[in-house]
């Protein structure tokens, strides 16, 4: 029998984003996974926070799984050097491939592609199709907003308290790196 490996699956820009500490996020936390072992999953690009955290990961010896679709392959600069590379037709396929082959995610700072992994997974969770850890990377107060919109929405009346708690918001790598050897031990 052999052991599995558990996945940290890390969504994140395909840019760098204005404040230099995303990207030193984006290092610390790819390293950090390689140290407890785990293996990285993410969306494959070779820029940005992508290729940042996933660039970490390789120098310290982590397995890194990589998912990227047909159409990003230039734009995100598909990066073939990982120890696992997948190319599918489409989005939703990525977004698939990637949660099934992970046991938490991780959200470092990024854009529309990003709010769109986290709402997709949270709303699964919402739904009760999983129970894996969603840590969101609270870099610099950059989810504040995001946060005070679930609020919103919790108070408004269009989800239930618990919702909030499907989410572990932590500030820096230290705590994400606790809340996932809690939840993968």
């Amino acid at each position: 029998m052999t052991e599995h490996t558990a996945s940290v699956c890390v969504y994140c820009g395909s840019r760098f984003g204005a404040d230099p500490a995303y990207r030193e996020v984006a290092t610390t936390l790819g390293t950090a996974l390689a140290q407890n072992g785990w293996r990285l999953v993410y969306g494959a690009g070779d820029v940005g926070l992508m290729g940042t955290v996933a660039v970490a990961a390789q120098i310290e010896g982590a397995e890194t799984f990589g998912v990227i679709p047909q159409h990003l392959m230039k734009w995100e600069v598909g990066k073939r050097d990982l120890t696992t590379f997948i190319v599918t037709e489409n989005m939703h396929e990525r977004k698939k491939v990637m949660f099934m082959n992970s046991d938490a995610v991780v959200v470092l700072p990024g854009g529309a592609g990003s709010l769109d992994e986290f709402f997709e997974v949270l709303t699964w969770r919402q739904l009760g199709l999983h129970a894996k850890p969603i840590l969101l990377m609270n870099v610099n107060g950059f989810w504040d907003p995001l946060i005070t919109l679930m609020d919103h929405v919790i108070d408004q009346g269009f989800a239930e308290d618990s919702l909030r708690g499907f989410i572990t918001v932590v500030s820096d790598v230290d705590q994400a790196i606790t809340a996932l050897r809690a939840a993968l031990s």
